[in-house]
């Protein structure tokens, strides 16, 4: 076997379903989903959210479970190697640097979300989020009233909260000030944020089966067993303040599932709806890819891309959606002006840390279903970043032979230097959001694009039909095929289009204007120029050793 060659195999279907619905299940389907559905039209983002499921993500799920496969019995288990093995054209394993761009630079900023879910946690163990404990957010509402007493004016006891908790959050990820985070006051969080990233580290060094899969088989159960805790205090709540009859669990969920027709003639609802089914089954990431490539040839790929699809679905439909709207709503939104609502639902993060802390402190038993809660969404985190890992960590053995300690190193170095520079550029969070616009979302709608081009004309439909039902129980409907080859790149790209004449230009200008920006994007650009740089030298090393040749070498 030549070097480099991964002997790593899932160790049951079971297994490699949980981790792939563990790389899919994240932060995006307990915070950015309930706020995409608020934002865009309520009920109404639900038609187009399906459609996208159907026409989008699932087709697409399918043909990257088929291609990750495909490419892995030939020997590959990166996306470069897979890309090359899949269209025989000296250029095609260059544009895998985008799979491995994609999960790496995302990495960098969703692992200090995850430290913030665990930060959150502590605080609550700590009474630091609860209101009336004396603790720091209690500070924080006194602060808010004084200040506004200054200018004459008054606040209500929810507005000072909300501003209590906004301040709260501002002061913990360092949104007032560049190098904010890395003060000497700042040292517990600076700790959690290192434990973060060892423990991310530490399972993605344990590899595929004993790190991966061990970690998902526990977490995936774990957090659903704490999310439906949540979700059950949530649907009981009732009408907690019976002078406001209008603020109810049931009017909560109308917020949230009432269609607003309206919406649906909008362009950004459908716009909206696609980039979340991107973001909630992991489409387009590189990931899936990577993790099909470790299947054997007997395992069942469409039974498998369904099941982790539809488990994805649950925890963002039944779960998220379910949970987090509506609690918001009966203690935060229902209370708040049009306006000031929509300065809460307009951003995920917001939503998550800015108005939940405002709920569990309202609620009976609030603390400890606010430690609940946040260590749910730590979990879920979790299972998302190691999965971000695993596609360059797979890159470094097999494109320059490198042991899994030595590839693990040298990716803890260039992760670490990506993580440390958004915490350092921290003010109003400009970084981070650069990061996540260009490449978790931008470049996710270019890897979709090119990989449903791939599937459909380079790996043909035929030849992709009979690769997906090696091994199948069940059978993909023949259409899909067609779809895939014809409905899908063309849906994409009018998606595309669209996103980029709505998004382009105010991202253009925010570039010209800040210097954060600009920098945030040579940075990007440095990695993926290091990354092309890397895939040219492992793919001569691939050709010397013949693994590039027509009909190259199996396993």
């Amino acid at each position: 076997m030549p070097e480099g060659r991964s002997t790593e195999r899932w160790g049951s279907r079971i297994g490699v379903i949980l981790a792939v619905a563990g790389s899919a299940v994240g932060l995006g389907n307990f915070l950015r989903f309930p706020g995409q559905a608020a934002q865009n039209g309520g009920g109404a983002f639900m038609l187009p959210y399906f459609i996208s499921l159907l026409v989008l993500g699932i087709p697409l799920c399918w043909a990257e479970w088929t291609m990750g496969r495909y490419g892995g019995l030939r020997g590959f288990n990166s996306a470069p190697g897979i890309y090359a093995t899949i269209w025989r054209n000296p250029i095609s394993k260059y544009f895998g640097s985008i799979a491995l761009l994609l999960p790496l630079v995302i990495y960098m900023y969703y692992v200090l979300i995850e430290a913030w879910c665990l930060g959150y946690a502590v605080n609550y163990l700590t009474g630091d989020l609860m209101i009336g404990s004396g603790g720091t957010v209690d500070t924080l509402i006194e602060t808010a009233h004084a200040e506004a007493a200054k200018t004459g004016t008054s606040l209500t006891d929810a507005e000072a909260a909300s501003a209590g908790f906004g301040q709260f959050f501002g002061n913990f990820v360092g949104a007032n000030q560049d190098g904010f985070a890395l003060g000497g006051k700042n040292a517990p969080w600076l700790l959690v944020l290192a434990a973060t990233f060892v423990f991310n580290f530490i399972l993605i060094y344990r590899g595929v089966n004993k790190g991966i899969e061990m970690f998902c088989r526990f977490a995936m159960p774990a957090m659903a067993v704490l999310a439906i805790i949540v979700l059950i205090r949530v649907l009981t709540l009732g009408t907690p303040d019976p002078a406001r009859p209008e603020l109810s669990v049931v009017n909560g969920l109308g917020y949230m599932w009432n269609p607003d027709a309206k919406a649906l003639w909008n362009p950004q609802t459908w716009l909206a709806a696609s980039g979340q089914i991107f973001f909630s089954l992991s489409v387009g990431f590189g990931i899936i890819i990577n993790y099909a490539s470790y299947l054997r040839e007997k395992d069942d790929v469409v039974l498998s891309g369904l099941t982790s699809s539809s488990m994805n679905e649950f925890f963002e439909v039944c779960l998220g959606g379910l949970i987090t709207l509506p609690a918001a709503f009966i203690f935060v939104l229902g209370t708040l002006s049009p306006e000031a609502r929509e300065g809460i639902v307009q951003s995920g993060f917001s939503l998550g840390f800015k108005a939940l802390p405002h709920v569990f402190a309202n609620m009976w038993g609030g603390q400890l279903f606010g430690f609940l809660w946040f260590f749910m969404l730590f979990i879920a985190a979790i299972t998302s970043s190691v999965s971000m890992l695993q596609p360059v960590i797979a890159f470094f053995e097999e494109g320059f032979g490198l042991k899994r300690h030595s590839a693990a190193a040298l990716l803890g170095l260039i992760s670490a230097l990506g993580t440390g520079f958004v915490l350092y550029f921290s003010k109003d969070l400009i970084a981070l959001d650069t990061f996540d616009f260009w490449v978790g979302t931008f470049l996710i709608f270019v890897l979709a694009m090119f990989q449903a081009l791939l599937y459909g004309w380079a790996l043909g439909i035929k030849r992709g039909e009979e690769a997906a039902h090696q091994g199948a129980h069940i059978r993909i409907p023949r259409f899909v095929q067609y779809m895939l080859k014809y409905v899908v790149p063309v849906y994409l790209i009018a998606i595309f289009v669209a996103f980029c004449w709505q998004n382009l230009p105010d991202r253009m200008e925010q570039i010209a204007n800040d210097s954060v920006a600009v920098a945030s994007m040579l940075f990007i650009l440095t990695v993926l120029a290091f990354l092309l740089l890397l895939i040219h030298i492992a793919g001569r090393r691939w050709k010397a050793e013949g693994r590039l040749d027509e009909g190259g070498p199996r396993p």
